[in-house]
């Protein structure tokens, strides 16, 4: 008798232990969905030589492409990116638009939250996305002017057991506007302030899309980048502004573009002939494939906002070709798109960053602070400041924030972080 009730009470005490036994297991799972997964690249910096505009130059990429590869992750998701430094200086890669959360040493602003990655040295990355990021960001060295080469596209899809908050594309495609220079764009910056002390970035020589200057430049015509397409299909065309300092119109000739996103968020969708996309901004539009089966120009051109007559501007049209599939006679040449705007047209732009609105759904709610505490004003302005060098007395165009502008200080924030 004695013994049943010790054999009783051990299946009791088994049966509690497996019960919290898989409590446990079943919290560990939860607690992976909700992490998500762990994703790792492996980035190889290094000097490869790359022939456009009829000559050819080596110059500092990613896995020697150009532009760098595409790092696809789920939302919520982390990414590890070993970088491998087989260049010649310091280089520091930064996640542009990721939130790194609490995690500002993976950000990659050289010597303000890290120190540069060293020739024959590697670093480690952890990329830490934003619990709502998702959609389209970049990733670009941040280092003099070494992402005018070293950059490439994030692509955030919706987190397992999602999808978008619009119906599903057919397929997707990765769109990056860069440009390009026939010499070491940081040399040409060096040269550039010895003349000037007040220059800005030199002009580019052409723009590229995904690597490529397109039929209207020098030794191009033949290595126009192509996509080819299925009639009545839809296409989300990830879109990233990575040439250095241009806004920039964008188009493709007899197609609507759908804008549902940009800088890993979504957006209300609207519908336009053309976009206006920042430097360093990335745009997310649906294209529906419903034209005649035939051969259509992607373009894109500077957006100059400053006096007509200024003539420091890269005045060339990039292109692409929308190629769809099946049989017919190709044009003679593909048709360019008749509403892409003239390099001026200043209302044309502030027309088109108009129509954006949040798309604040329950899925993607804007939690934006309704009880306001504190009111601040900050006026921003150009100044001409006035300098004295050598007895000769000159001015200078510097910006400010509420009259005060910024002076570079004597030691790195790294540096004086760690002191």
């Amino acid at each position: 008798m004695q013994q049943s009730r010790k054999e009783a009470m051990g299946l009791k005490k088994m049966g509690f232990f497996l019960k919290l036994l898989v409590l446990v297991l079943m919290s560990g799972m939860l607690v992976c969905s909700v992490q998500g997964d762990a994703h790792y690249y492996d980035f190889v910096l290094k000097k490869s030589n790359f022939t456009r505009l009829c000559s050819t130059k080596s110059m500092l990429t990613v896995n020697e492409s150009f532009p760098g590869p595409v790092i696809r992750i789920h939302r919520g998701d982390t990414v590890y990116v070993n970088v491998q430094n087989e260049g010649d200086y310091g280089v520091t890669i930064h996640w542009h638009g990721v939130e790194q959360t609490r995690n500002p040493w993976s950000d990659g602003p050289e010597y303000i939250t890290q120190c540069s990655i060293q020739p024959r040295t590697n670093f480690t990355y952890e990329v830490i996305l934003g619990k709502d990021q998702e959609g389209t960001l970049w990733w670009h060295a941040h280092s003099n002017w070494t992402r005018a080469t070293v950059h490439g596209a994030i692509v955030v899809l919706p987190a397992e057991g999602t999808t978008y908050p619009y119906p599903k594309p057919d397929a997707e495609d990765v769109i990056v506007l860069a440009s390009w220079y026939k010499g070491d764009v940081n040399l040409l910056v060096q040269e550039a302030l010895l003349q000037n002390s007040t220059s800005s970035t030199p002009v580019s020589d052409a723009y590229t899309i995904n690597g490529q200057p397109g039929d209207f430049a020098a030794c191009s015509n033949g290595t126009t980048y192509r996509l080819l397409v299925d009639y009545g299909k839809t296409y989300l065309l990830r879109i990233v502004n990575a040439i250095m300092n241009s806004e920039t119109f964008f188009a493709i000739s007899g197609h609507n573009l759908t804008v549902v996103g940009t800088d890993g968020t979504y957006t209300k969708p609207f519908v336009t002939s053309f976009i206006m996309i920042a430097p360093g901004q990335t745009m997310d539009v649906l294209v529906t494939m419903d034209q005649a089966p035939s051969y259509y120009y992607i373009a894109a051109r500077q957006f100059v906002s400053e006096n007509p007559e200024v003539p420091d501007f890269d005045d060339s049209n990039v292109t692409a070709i929308i190629q769809y599939r099946g049989n017919y006679t190709p044009p003679a040449a593909p048709s360019f798109p008749a509403n892409l705007p003239a390099y001026h047209q200043l209302e044309v732009a502030y027309s088109f960053l108009s129509q954006f609105r949040s798309l604040a759904s329950p899925e993607h709610p804007v939690n934006v602070p309704l009880d306001i505490t504190t009111r601040m004003y900050i006026t921003v302005a150009m100044n001409s400041v006035v300098y004295e060098d050598e007895g000769t007395t000159g001015t200078y165009i510097a910006s400010s924030l509420n009259n005060i502008s910024f002076l570079n200080p004597e030691m790195d924030v790294l540096q004086a972080y760690y002191r």
